[in-house]
C-alpha cells in the first residue's frame, strides 16, 4: 500500500498496514480515503506497544494525520455537533492532562479520557455559537456579544480548533456557557489511547463501552498500575492484536537518555553497571548529569522522583525550607499532585466537575494562592486546556516521622491535593518534564531488595520509567544534598487565562 510521505521503519510499516485492515473493517479507508457508516455490533481492539523511542507517537500522529485526511472528525471533550448517521469521528485521548499536553505539543489533537467520559453542557444560547464556529449553523445573533466579540471567536477558533478558547476569545468565561457536565451515555467510534499501560481494568472496561475502535499504544517496560498484578491490559491480547515496535536506531541514537533506557534490556546489568553508564554519558553529552545534590529550583516545576514515600517527604520537606514556606500555610508557586476527590456518592455531579475540569487523580497543579472563600484555592492545572480553576481544596503537607499531615487548607469536601515538590515514580507515569531528577539512593534500595515485577527486577523498571520522563536533561542525583534556590518562589512563568472558572461553590469572583 501507499505509505504516508515521511519514511516508516519496517516494523512501523507494519503495524501501519495492520492499523489500516482493521479501520478498513470498520468502515473507513485509509488508502482510498472513504468512508462509510459506523457499524453496529462491531467491536476491534489492538494494540501498538514498544520501548521509548520506538516510534509510537510518530506512528499515532501518522496515523491520525490519515484519518483526518479521509474525512473523520477529530472529537475533543469540549463540545460536540449534532450527530449525523454517515459522521465518522476519532478521539486521541490520554490518562493524565500532562500526556495529553505532550501530544498536543506534537501537533496530536489528544484530550484527556476523563474529558471524553464526561461532556460539558452548554447554555443553548451560547450553543448557537458553538455550532456556528463548527460550520453547522449560521452565524448568531446574541444580545450580550458584538459583532466584534463574535469575529475574535471565529478568528481564534480557526487558529485552535477549539470552542472554550473561541468563547474566551469573545470575552466569555466557562462558567457563562458550561452548565455543568455528565457522563457520557451514547457511543463514539474510533478511539485512540496513548500510554495504555497506565490503563487499570476498569478505565479499559470504559472505554470498550464507548469506542467501538480501539487502538492502545503503551511501554510493555513501564510499572503497571497498582493492584494489576504487573500485568498490563495490552499483556493479554496476542496474534495480530498485539502490533511490536523496536528501537529505532537511526531516530534514538542522538538521546542518550534513550541509550540509558535501552541498556536496561541487559539481562545481566547489575545497578553499579548502569551508574557507570550513566558516568560515562556525562562525560560525553551535557544532556546526562551526575549530581551530587538535588536543586530545589528544579523541583517547583518537575518533581524529584523518588520510589520509597519516606524519601519523598524528606525532600518536600527540605523544599519548604529551602524557600522558608511558613509552616501553616502555603506560598503562591508551590507545587500539588492531586490525591483524589473527597465528596460523598450523592454529589456525584460535584465531582464530575472537578474531574471534567482536569482534577483527576495525578494530575500536576500550582498553588496560586488562597480563594476568597474559606476552603477554596486558586490553582493552576498543570497540562489542563483551560488550566485556572477555583476550587475547594483539602491540601495536605506531610511530615516526616509524623502520622498525621499538616492540613493547609480544610474545605469540608472537595478535590485532596498532596505536595509535589517530589513524587514516587509510580505516580510519575504519563508525565515527561523538560528537565528530570532521579534520587538514585532510593533506585540503589530497590536493587538492594531484591525484588521482582513481572519477571524483571523492580529497579530495572523504576529505573526505566524515570529516566524517561526527561524530554532534554536527566540529572542522576547521587547523594543526599539539597542545592538552595537562588530567587523566591513564582507563578510569573505560568500562562495567565482571561477569568478562573470557580468549581464547587458559589459567589467566590477569583
Amino acid at each position: 500500500m501507499a505509505l504516508p510521505a515521511l519514511q516508516f521503519s519496517e516494523d512501523q510499516a507494519e503495524a501501519y498496514d495492520s492499523v489500516t485492515e482493521m479501520l478498513r473493517g470498520a468502515g473507513v479507508d485509509l488508502v482510498e480515503s472513504t468512508l462509510t457508516p459506523m457499524a453496529e455490533g462491531r467491536q476491534s481492539v489492538m494494540a501498538v506497544v514498544g520501548k521509548a523511542g520506538s516510534g509510537k507517537t510518530m506512528l499515532l500522529s501518522q496515523l491520525t494525520d490519515a484519518l483526518e485526511t479521509a474525512g473523520v472528525e477529530i472529537v475533543s471533550g469540549d463540545w460536540e455537533g449534532r450527530r449525523r448517521k454517515d459522521r465518522r469521528t476519532l478521539a486521541v485521548l490520554a490518562p493524565t492532562n500532562k500526556a495529553a499536553s505532550v501530544l498536543r505539543t506534537r501537533g496530536v489533537p489528544a484530550t484527556t479520557i476523563h474529558r471524553i467520559l464526561y461532556t460539558p453542557v452548554y447554555d443553548p444560547e451560547y450553543e448557537k455559537i458553538a455550532e456556528w464556529l463548527a460550520g453547522n449553523g449560521d452565524r448568531p445573533v446574541i444580545e450580550e456579544l458584538t459583532d466584534a466579540a463574535l469575529d475574535r471567536a471565529r478568528d481564534s477558533y480557526a487558529l485552535h480548533k477549539s470552542i472554550p478558547a473561541a468563547l474566551a476569545a469573545a470575552g466569555l468565561r466557562g462558567s457563562d456557557f458550561i452548565q455543568g457536565w455528565k457522563r457520557r451515555d451514547d457511543p463514539l467510534d474510533i478511539g485512540f489511547v496513548d500510554e495504555a499501560s497506565m490503563l487499570d481494568d476498569r478505565l479499559y472496561e470504559d472505554l470498550q463501552e464507548i469506542f467501538p475502535t480501539l487502538l492502545l499504544f503503551g511501554d510493555p517496560a513501564q510499572l503497571a498500575p497498582v493492584g494489576q498484578s504487573g500485568e498490563m491490559v495490552f499483556d493479554r491480547f496476542e496474534g495480530k492484536r498485539r502490533l511490536e515496535l523496536h528501537r529505532i536506531h537511526r531516530q534514538a541514537d542522538d538521546s542518550p537518555i534513550l541509550d540509558l533506557a535501552h541498556a536496561l534490556s541487559d539481562d545481566n546489568l547489575r545497578f553499579e553497571d548502569f551508574e557507570r553508564l550513566i558516568e560515562d554519558a556525562a562525560k560525553k553529552d551535557d544532556r546526562v548529569v551526575v549530581a551530587q545534590r538535588v536543586e530545589a529550583s528544579l523541583m517547583a516545576r518537575s518533581p524529584v522522583l523518588v520510589w520509597r514515600n519516606k524519601t519523598r517527604v524528606r525532600l518536600i520537606t527540605a523544599f519548604r525550607g529551602a524557600y522558608h514556606a511558613p509552616p501553616d500555610e502555603l506560598l503562591p508557586g508551590e507545587p500539588l499532585i492531586c490525591d483524589g476527590i473527597e465528596l460523598p456518592l450523592k454529589h456525584r455531579k460535584k465531582r464530575i466537575d472537578l474531574e471534567a475540569r482536569g482534577l483527576i487523580k495525578g494530575a500536576q497543579v500550582i498553588f496560586l494562592g488562597a480563594g476568597r472563600k474559606p476552603g477554596f484555592s486558586r490553582l493552576h492545572v498543570i497540562g489542563a486546556e483551560d488550566p485556572r480553576i477555583s476550587a475547594a481544596s483539602i491540601i495536605k503537607i506531610e511530615m516526616p516521622d509524623e502520622e498525621e499531615p499538616f492540613i493547609a487548607s480544610a474545605a469540608r469536601m472537595g478535590a485532596a491535593f498532596l505536595h509535589g515538590a517530589a513524587v514516587t515514580i509510580h505516580k510519575a507515569q504519563g508525565s515527561q518534564w523538560p528537565e528530570v531528577q532521579v534520587f538514585a539512593p532510593d533506585i540503589w534500595a530497590a536493587a538492594q531488595s531484591g525484588r521482582i515485577e513481572a519477571g524483571i527486577p523492580l529497579w530495572k523498571r523504576l529505573a526505566y520509567v524515570a529516566i524517561t520522563r526527561a524530554q532534554e536533561r536527566l540529572y542522576w542525583v547521587t547523594r543526599y544534598r539539597l542545592g538552595r534556590p537562588t530567587e523566591p518562589l513564582s507563578t510569573d512563568d505560568l500562562p495567565a487565562p482571561a477569568a478562573p472558572l470557580e468549581l464547587q461553590g458559589e459567589g467566590e469572583e477569583t
